[in-house]
């Protein structure tokens, strides 16, 4: 699905979506197609699913945003310390 369609199924909801086509240019993610997995009012609710379902598959693109954004790309950003399991 299109962002666009996501913003008139879902208007003024916080989206929980999996990328199925991104591409990078730039240090930037474009998302080219989501599927959105779950809608929310609240952003605390949309954070704690998207923590609750990257636990279980931490290798599944997924990323939160409000319908409101015109668009949807993503600044990538890499990590070069040590990270702790819990």
């Amino acid at each position: 699905m299109k962002w666009g369609e996501i913003t008139e199924l879902h208007p003024s909801r916080f989206v929980l979506v999996e990328a199925i086509k991104a591409s990078s240019s730039n240090r930037v993610r474009q998302l080219e197609e989501m599927a959105v997995i779950q809608d929310y009012v609240n952003p605390q609710e949309a954070w704690s699913g998207y923590k609750e379902l990257h636990k279980l598959h931490p290798t599944r693109e997924l990323y939160v945003f409000h319908t409101s954004r015109s668009d949807v790309e993503v600044v990538e950003e890499f990590f070069s310390g040590v990270r702790q399991q819990i």
